[in-house]
């Protein structure tokens, strides 16, 4: 009697075992699976940084904060964020009241005014403009004097039309 109770006893842990060794095969090879599916996707999502990195890197290229040549122009100038001030100089241009004096279209759905900056370099700027139906944008042209006033001169315009 003895001998069986171990007998079944052995046979159980046997069973034991080895149901333990197939469920840890599938749970490994399950999780050998998502790792390298996770690994794909990583590679993936590093592809695709890359891609962002250079697209932001080209974008980049037309701004005064990256145009060493155009930052030598204002080395006297002493403004930590200079594109920043001139932005803000070109947006106080917005709180004439009615249309903005730079846009030469008026407003059809309310006052014309400069939503969008971008400063290319030491003289240019381009800007976007809207009436909240109409928009367009500006080339505008600007001058730093030595009292840290900007002199603007609207180069050229463009008015989308709407749809």
């Amino acid at each position: 009697m003895k001998s069986r109770i171990y007998m079944y006893l052995f046979f159980f842990a046997v069973l034991f075992i080895l149901f333990q060794y197939v469920n840890s095969k599938k749970y490994f090879d399950a999780e050998s699976e998502r790792m390298e599916d996770l690994k794909e996707e990583l590679k993936v999502y590093e592809d695709s940084i890359q891609q962002l990195t250079l697209r932001n890197f080209n974008l980049q290229y037309f701004s005064l904060e990256n145009n060493d040549d155009a930052l030598t122009y204002f080395d006297d100038v002493h403004i930590d964020d200079l594109s920043r001030y001139i932005a803000d100089k070109l947006l106080e241009t917005n709180e004439a009241k009615g249309d903005n004096p730079l846009v030469p279209y008026e407003g059809m759905n309310g006052p014309m005014k400069i939503n969008k900056i971008k400063v290319l370099n030491h003289k240019w700027i381009i800007a976007d403009f809207s009436d909240g139906k109409y928009w367009g944008e500006l080339f505008i042209k600007y001058e730093l004097k030595n009292d840290l006033g900007i002199d603007f001169t609207l180069t050229d315009y463009l008015l989308y039309t709407g749809y």
